[in-house]
């Protein structure tokens, strides 16, 4: 936060409002009004109808934007700092982070939407008094409101298990690894358990519990996708991904995105043209 404003929360009416390229690393919240959008996260379309509310743990791993020209929503930016600051008393935003990496989008009821939009709205007006002597106290508290209405509704919609203290926290510092690109050096479940001083079969059936993926799944698609963000830039070759990678031939790099995208790296690359 700086003097003139709340620089962490930022609101827009928009996607053409916001440059996602500058957000790499925020939260991105959508909720969807009027009109349709869509958009690739994880190598998966999505499509937002109204009433759906849109969380994208991070903007970076998300593309392909495109909303209709009568789309309409409330759309709010935070950043990592602020949502990493934000010591909620529950161990739910991990369990809720690893089922949106894998379905980004809610589908809310009528009165679950109106409890999200009038949280939104008020929160974006009260952004607005920088008067307020205890401004940026203010502003969190009435964001945490707004998270913990939207851990509220995401744990009604799905039968997800309660985890310990001890289980978030492994769980964090494993999904904070794979955010830091840990993939580049290391893609085998071995060095992530040793990393985190467990057993690779106990950090497996933590990740299968919780989000029903064994940490495998979670190292491979963090490596994916971000091996496809790489395709899409055309100056680099294909040798210089799969050397950023760490792959110890070109042939075991294109087996490996064979293996994971259906396509080989070219193939791919040729098909993202084509769109």
């Amino acid at each position: 936060m700086d003097k003139n404003g709340y620089t962490d929360i930022r609101f827009f009416d928009t996607l053409g409002d916001c440059d996602l390229s500058l957000m790499a690393g925020n939260v991105l919240h959508v909720l969807c009004i009027g009109g349709s959008m869509g958009f690739v996260f994880q190598e998966v379309r999505f499509n937002v109808a109204p009433g759906d509310y849109v969380i994208l743990p991070n903007a970076s791993l998300a593309s392909c934007f495109a909303e209709s020209a009568d789309f309409t929503a409330v759309i709010m930016s935070l950043s990592e700092s602020l949502v990493a600051s934000m010591a909620l008393r529950s161990d739910y935003g991990v369990i809720g982070h690893l089922s949106l990496l894998q379905n980004p989008v809610m589908k809310l009821s009528e009165h679950d939407f109106e409890v999200c939009l009038e949280g939104m709205k008020y929160l974006r007006c009260r952004m607005a008094d920088e008067n307020h002597l205890f401004r940026g106290e203010m502003i969190e508290h009435l964001l945490m409101a707004h998270v913990l209405d939207l851990y509220d509704i995401h744990a009604r919609g799905n039968a997800l298990p309660s985890v310990s203290k001890r289980t978030a926290d492994l769980l964090l510092r494993f999904v904070g690894m794979l955010y830091d690109g840990e993939y580049l050096t290391g893609r085998d479940l071995n060095h992530y358990a040793s990393r985190l001083c467990v057993t690779p079969h106990y950090l497996s059936e933590v990740c299968r519990k919780v989000s029903g993926r064994p940490a495998t799944y979670w190292i491979d698609r963090f490596t994916v996708s971000a091996i496809v963000r790489m395709l899409w830039r055309r100056e680099l070759s294909l040798t210089d991904i799969s050397e950023r990678f760490g792959f110890s031939s070109l042939s075991y790099f294109s087996r490996y995105v064979q293996k994971h995208t259906g396509l080989s790296p070219s193939q791919y690359r040729n098909n993202v043209a084509a769109r």
